[in-house]
């Protein structure tokens, strides 16, 4: 595919679970799949390489799991599967929008998705295909966010693009504080020093080591994601 002009050549997207979740947050939302699938497939339009890290918060979360009673490690477990089913799901409705998609995951289960080899991974994205990485790291005590940072690190990607439902990090919760302000741009550490929690210190600091800026931004508006690429100015940028 031949390459326009754009700000990223390859990206790693990250998806929240409650990204497929729709209104709910909860359960597989078809339409909000559907709406994901269109939004990436103007992005690969571009010309731009595409992987995506995707969460599994919409089905179940390992944290809250331990804080019931389950061990954590087993708990975590447990949410790495509920992003396995994620991945499928994405992949299948990719691939309904003519795209060619991979799913990759940390934990061995040949029989639904190929394992995580660095090498086959950029294979694929440098054959433009879409490659969904799922089961976070394959360890406890990670999160997705730490996953993408991870991923992107290893694919050489030029940015993470966070997807959320807000327009970006703000000073205080926007759901509660209507005139918080918004970030355009923030150092990592002023976040960190400000509590803001749009990732955790992990992910921060791993992104923060190998100089992979994130974007924070609301990719429930239609026609973001292209816009960014297009080097609009959306979201907030962490760096």
């Amino acid at each position: 595919m031949a390459k326009k002009k754009i700000a990223y050549t390859r990206i790693l997207l990250k998806l929240s679970g409650e990204t497929l979740g729709g209104r709910g947050g909860f359960g597989l939302d078809i339409a909000s799949a559907e709406y994901i699938a269109r939004e990436v497939k103007e992005a690969h339009n571009l010309g731009c390489e595409i992987a995506i890290v995707i969460g599994g918060g919409n089905f179940i979360r390992g944290e809250k799991l331990s804080q019931l009673g389950i061990d954590r490690p087993t708990a975590d477990s447990m949410g790495m599967l509920g992003t396995v089913i994620n991945a499928l799901a994405l992949q299948s409705v990719l691939e309904r929008h003519g795209l060619f998609t991979r799913v990759m995951s940390s934990l061995a289960m040949a029989e639904v998705a190929e394992p995580f080899i660095r090498r086959r991974a950029m294979r694929h994205v440098e054959k433009g295909r879409i490659v969904v990485f799922c089961a976070g790291t394959g360890s406890p005590y990670f999160s997705t966010d730490t996953a993408a940072a991870l991923r992107a690190s290893e694919i050489g990607a030029e940015v993470i693009l966070k997807a959320t439902n807000v327009a970006g990090v703000y000073a205080a919760d926007p759901k509660t504080h209507k005139h918080a302000k918004l970030f355009k741009e923030i150092d990592p550490m002023e976040m960190v020093r400000r509590g803001l929690k749009v990732m955790d210190l992990t992910a921060i600091t791993l992104s923060m080591q190998n100089r992979v800026p994130v974007i924070v931004f609301d990719v429930f508006k239609k026609g973001n994601l292209k816009k960014l690429l297009q080097g609009g100015s959306v979201g907030t940028k962490i760096q």
